[in-house]
């Protein structure tokens, strides 16, 4: 099959549907908010995570696409801004935003987080910056960082989702493609939804650690989920699943085989300009 290009940022429009069934349809993306919001929840002192905390926060969903995460945080009453260069993705955000009479709390850009300062005043920073399965769609991953870090308050919080290759090696090891492996050839064909660019997480924490970024969370994401390839028995038991996956998933070596990785960090620096 044809590869995918690395020659350009991956844009999901003709996508959205596959990609809202496929991402976080059924108990892989019950997992996925799962891991979210129980490594959210212990670091940021907001509703809804707290409930009775009250202050609102300006959040920036970058390449936030369909806002499956950060929709209901604007549903607790903070100021929301998703961009995302899909015009399909954010079609699908519109649709909720509409029907839940959000549009005094989310703002849709239909732009790259590239482009995001042409829309944005120039103080227009963040408390928390969300950037979830972006990074590896792109042509330089490593430019994707320090966008994100230029949006953020001193004393905010940033939420890093990545794809990881490593749970690329070792599920095609399971299935016994071989070639893959030695190939190194873990892109995915054109019209899939593996990522062109599968990060190895040792890198991105060497490009975190040239920030004043502050790990405060460390996570991996379908730690076990993705290798039961048996879909009766993946399905079976779902509650002892989600349990297992939450429980697991901070420790090693099962953190390193999560299919995504989530860093959650706060930025120690009085000032960013």
């Amino acid at each position: 099959m044809t590869k995918q290009s690395s020659n350009e940022d991956r844009n999901f429009d003709g996508l959205a549907e596959r990609f809202q069934k496929n991402i976080y349809g059924g108990l892989k993306g019950r997992i996925r908010l799962a891991v979210l919001e129980r490594d959210c929840s212990e670091s940021l002192p907001i509703a809804p995570f707290h409930p009775n905390q009250n202050k609102t926060w300006r959040i920036l969903d970058a390449g936030g696409g369909q806002g499956q995460f950060s929709l209901e945080l604007a549903r607790a009453g903070h100021e929301l801004v998703i961009c995302d260069i899909s015009a399909d993705m954010l079609k699908i955000a519109q649709d909720q935003v509409e029907k839940e009479n959000l549009q005094s709390c989310a703002q849709l850009i239909h732009c790259s987080v590239q482009d995001l300062d042409q829309h944005l005043a120039n103080d227009q920073q963040f408390d928390f910056v969300i950037c979830h399965a972006v990074m590896e769609w792109m042509q330089n991953p490593s430019e994707l960082l320090p966008l994100l870090v230029k949006q953020l308050k001193p004393g905010g919080f940033l939420s890093l989702i990545f794809y990881n290759v490593n749970s690329l090696i070792y599920k095609n090891c399971l299935r016994t493609n071989f070639k893959k492996i030695i190939n190194k050839d873990y892109k995915g064909s054109a019209g899939s939804l593996t990522p062109i660019n599968p990060l190895k997480p040792e890198t991105v924490l060497t490009w975190v650690g040239g920030y004043p970024l502050e790990i405060v969370s460390y996570s991996g994401i379908r730690v076990f989920h993705d290798y039961i390839f048996n879909e009766q028995h993946r399905e079976s038991k779902p509650e002892e699943l989600l349990s297992i996956e939450l429980e697991l998933s901070r420790q090693e070596p099962f953190r390193s085989l999560g299919r995504y990785i989530h860093l959650l960090m706060r930025c120690n620096n009085k000032s960013l300009a």
